[in-house]
């Protein structure tokens, strides 16, 4: 029988790429009022750590102009991590608005509500 090993090298990957996309953010879109806003919260690696999902939260009212200026900056962001990654391939990068937050204070709303 064969022994199912556990691996967190997703997990490690995903997360180093998070920091170098944060640090990408900062460097290169401190100036853009709409990226300036933006927190990379979270990220999970799919596909054979071939495509990184990066969760972000923004301040902002328009979250569909934030998705659209986030899908805007996505190539170039990703040619960014390709010089900043010792990796042999640069896994695929998409940014997904995360409401967890919005979905917490709705939950307490209707918990106080009760």
């Amino acid at each position: 029988m064969k022994k199912q090993m556990t691996s967190n090298r997703g997990e490690r990957i995903a997360a180093k790429v998070q920091t170098l996309v944060a640090e990408i953010l900062r460097d290169n879109y401190g100036d853009d009022p709409i990226v300036s806003g933006v927190s990379l919260v979270g990220s999970v690696a799919h596909g054979g750590l071939q495509f990184v999902k990066l969760f972000y939260y923004s301040r902002h009212d328009d979250l569909a102009g934030v998705q659209r200026r986030m899908d805007d900056i996505t190539r170039t962001v990703r040619f960014e991590l390709a010089r900043r990654i010792d990796q042999k391939y640069v896994p695929d990068i998409r940014f997904v608005y995360d409401d967890t937050l919005e979905r917490a204070s709705r939950i307490d709303e209707l918990l106080e509500n009760l």
